[in-house]
């Protein structure tokens, strides 16, 4: 499957990638909730880490063997829609 993700995801051996640092914590754990509501409404949710004001993220998709599947690139897609806000 080719990949067109823009705005910084990368393509890992776990799948997508992708770090943001925000200004603080306050705007980190802001944007992770408003990524929890999407996840759980497309029924796909990231594995995530945050550190203060830094959150690292990687999509992949669990029940296809950990590939990258459109469920993925359209999670990603959306993430980069809600940092564009």
């Amino acid at each position: 499957m080719e990949v067109d993700i823009e705005n910084n995801w990368q393509v890992t051996e776990n799948g997508l990638y992708r770090k943001i640092v925000f200004k603080d914590f306050v705007q980190a754990f802001g944007f992770m909730t408003q990524v929890a509501i999407l996840a759980e409404k497309s029924d796909h949710h990231p594995t995530w880490k945050n550190t203060y004001h830094t959150v690292e993220i990687w999509l992949q998709t669990h029940d296809q063997h950990n590939q990258i599947t459109e469920k993925d690139i359209d999670l990603a897609k959306a993430i980069n829609e809600l940092l564009n806000e």
